[in-house]
């Protein structure tokens, strides 16, 4: 990858490949966040509060770990919380096993529809995919994410455009309405916090950046490129509106109202990919966590950790997926979203922007 693309663009597409299953990725997080209060009050909520407060938040955090280092959530939140750092590991992993739980289970739906493949069979399939870039480290981890989000958004795009000539009538028409209800604002408001819970799981990705205009730009840049196919997926589904609020996996009745057995396929094991990359990067942000603790003792982690991690976290993550996606996103997201406001969003834009300000008054802030 060239220099640009590691400090500008990286970042953005790393924290989109963690973000999308648990984001938009089945569609059933779009409803719940953003269609219920209209197609017009959705438009709104993903493409104002939620990608403002995604972007300006990575820009500020990009910038703290740029001029502190603090390249893990461990060492992050030890700079900015002091002695209180634990309290976001402990929000971190309740939303790690949540959104493996919503990946496990639509992980085992999508090969159960799709292919007609056992239950277990999505489920030990990504296990194994996770579990194997989990091992092979950063790198490969960052290869993965940044070609597959190419092709998630070639594939978003077919699907929007595709949606757009068969429902056009019916997208135009759910959008002319003008049907925005009470509370879009508050809801994508909670929906960009959600997601940027999520941040401090990809820092790993920000080690290329070097100065203040490098880390201001890929955090202004995390926003469009995180939300952009989200709002494809959302305009398409607005088509559907009503009837699709009731359904568990938006994006499964979509596929089948397009009638293209081989484009079905190839959303749904693209989709699949995306599964891996989301589950693979909350696992590589724990495991990055925990070799922090290997290294303040000057000691190597041993390879085994890694995949034993992933192995653990999904077998806990799956238990709860017995809980169904609904509910899992419906009750577990809503709780989570004003967790991280006040354990994360507010400390940083508060207590991090003194603390970078301190630093840069000191003349240790770096170039601009």
């Amino acid at each position: 990858m060239t220099s640009w693309f590691r400090r500008y663009l990286l970042p953005g597409f790393v924290f989109q490949s963690i973000i999308i299953a648990g984001g938009y990725g089945t569609g059933r997080e779009l409803v719940e966040f953003f269609l219920r209060f209209g197609p017009l009050g959705g438009l709104l909520g993903m493409l104002l509060p939620a990608a403002i407060m995604v972007s300006l938040t990575s820009m500020a955090s990009f910038e703290f770990v740029r001029v502190f280092q603090t390249y893990d959530y461990r060492s992050f939140f030890q700079r900015l919380l002091g002695r209180a750092w634990f309290v976001y590991e402990i929000g971190f992993l309740c939303a790690v096993l949540l959104i493996l739980a919503v990946i496990g289970s639509a992980a085992g739906t999508f090969l159960l529809e799709t292919f007609g493949l056992p239950y277990a069979a999505g489920v030990i399939g990504l296990l194994a995919a996770i579990g194997f870039l989990v091992f092979k480290g950063t790198g490969t981890i960052e290869r993965f994410f940044s070609s597959w989000s190419f092709l998630l958004y070639g594939v978003y795009l077919v699907f929007f455009a595709w949606s757009i000539a068969r429902f056009g009538d019916g997208i135009g028409t759910a959008l002319a309405s003008g049907d925005v209800r009470e509370g879009w604002a508050l809801s994508g408001f909670r929906y960009g916090v959600l997601q940027l819970s999520l941040v401090p799981a990809m820092l790993f990705a920000t080690r290329h950046i070097r100065k203040r205009r490098e880390a201001l730009w890929a955090g202004a840049l995390t926003g469009p490129i995180a939300m952009i196919p989200g709002v494809l997926f959302l305009v398409a589904m607005a088509g559907q509106y009503p009837d699709i609020l009731q359904r568990p996996v938006p994006a499964n009745h979509l596929l089948e109202l397009l009638g293209s057995r081989w484009f079905q396929i190839t959303f749904q094991v693209v989709l699949f990919g995306t599964l891996i990359e989301s589950g693979t990067g909350l696992i590589h942000a724990f495991n990055e966590r925990i070799e922090g603790v290997f290294s303040a003792r000057r000691a190597r982690m041993p390879d085994a950790v890694r995949p034993a991690v992933a192995v653990i976290l999904l077998i806990l993550a799956s238990a709860l997926s017995r809980f169904g996606i609904i509910d899992l996103i419906a009750t577990g997201f809503g709780a989570l979203s004003w967790v991280f406001l006040f354990i994360f969003v507010l400390p940083l834009l508060t207590i991090g922007m003194y603390k970078l300000h301190r630093r840069g008054a000191a003349g240790r802030g770096g170039s601009a």
